[in-house]
């Protein structure tokens, strides 16, 4: 299969610079942004130029070399503290998806205070590069994983995005999907379009239609009624953040299909690599969720779809608690049955050396 441009690069060496697919101008047009400062990358995460927790994850570790080029001649005390400005200023850029704070805390601990800012530099630009390749990796491991769970002829529901776009390269969720296709297996893929911002509509549908997937997009309050028709025999959906319990975080609206799926009894899966569990976390109620701009909702697109001065209540996730979840696919295989020593042993397998 054709596979669509990389969502996030490294262009160039050391003192290069990080390129990304502008995912708010999609699918009417294909940009770049290219990011040659920490603030350009901060802007980019924040304003959902790049999403998507593994994506995220890669563009705060580039945008943290970025950061740091112009500081090669600094004083090492200048330049620690400069290091410790720029990585707290990108973990501040969206707190949910916790691929961002664990690629920053990951670069930071190769660090060697005796050691030139120039040498560390470039251990920190080998270390991005690094994480970009070991993701691209278990989104590969990931949909080999998932697409056993598939077989030909079933209708598959998938909320928001979690392709290539969302990734350094071939997505969670819908790399299972890829992946089966890949396989010869007869899908047809259903795709919410994930008010209020459509990422569903705007980029599931564009990564579907140029891997050459069967798909149908459908408004977010239509799931129910697909699945009563039973049009659906699986649920996929990525994650931002999941919990030692199982607990799951994603985009707004995911819950709502788990207890859809739950009632119907469709198996719901998760789709997510080692780097998105965040193991200090007991369960889902810890998890803080991102309050986004009332805008989205009130001027969807720009345009005003409310009555000035409407009350907006607009978190960017909901948590699916882990007994919703029929089993969690991540690149050593799957959790299933979904409970704290079955994370705890398959994730430590995978970090210890997947």
């Amino acid at each position: 299969m054709p596979r669509p441009p990389l969502s996030i690069e490294w262009i160039g060496d050391v003192d290069g610079f990080v390129r990304m697919i502008d995912q708010t101008r999609l699918p009417g047009e294909l940009l770049f942004v290219d990011c040659r400062d920490v603030e350009t990358v901060w802007e980019a995460i924040r304003s959902l130029r790049v999403r998507g927790a593994p994506a995220i994850g890669v563009a705060a570790a580039m945008g943290l070399v970025v950061g740091m080029q112009k500081h090669v001649n600094a004083s090492s005390l200048e330049f620690s503290q400069r290091l410790q400005e720029v990585a707290e200023y990108l973990i501040k850029s969206r707190p949910t998806a916790v691929n961002l704070a664990w690629a920053i805390r990951r670069m930071i601990r190769l660090i060697d205070a005796s050691q030139s800012p120039r040498t560390i530099i470039n251990v920190l630009w080998n270390e991005a590069v690094a994480i970009r390749d070991e993701d691209a990796a278990m989104c590969r491991a990931m949909g080999r994983a998932g697409a056993e769970l598939i077989s030909s002829g079933d209708g598959i529901l998938t909320h928001c995005n979690t392709g290539g776009l969302a990734t350094a390269e071939f997505g969670t969720a819908l790399a299972v999907l890829f992946s089966a296709a890949d396989q010869g297996k007869r899908i047809h893929v259903f795709a919410d379009e994930t008010r209020p911002l459509l990422q569903g509509a705007r980029l599931t549908m564009w990564e579907l239609q140029q891997q050459g997937v069967p798909a149908t997009l459908i408004c977010d309050n239509m799931a129910g009624q697909v699945m009563k028709e039973g049009r659906i025999q699986k649920v996929f959906v990525g994650a931002d953040r999941i919990t030692a319990n199982g607990d799951a975080a994603n985009k707004i609206g995911t819950y709502s299909v788990a207890v859809l799926a739950k009632y119907h009894k469709i198996p719901f899966y998760v789709v997510a690599p080692s780097s998105t569990f965040d193991l200090a976390l007991a369960t889902g109620t810890s998890i803080p969720i991102e309050q986004r701009d009332p805008r989205e909702i009130t001027h969807g697109f720009g345009k005003s779809t409310a009555p000035a001065g409407t009350a907006v209540y607009n978190p960017a996730f909901d948590v699916t608690p882990a007994e919703l979840i029929a089993g969690i696919v991540i690149e050593r295989g799957i959790i299933s049955p979904v409970n704290e020593a079955n994370i705890r042993a398959l994730v430590s397998a995978c970090r210890a050396g997947c």
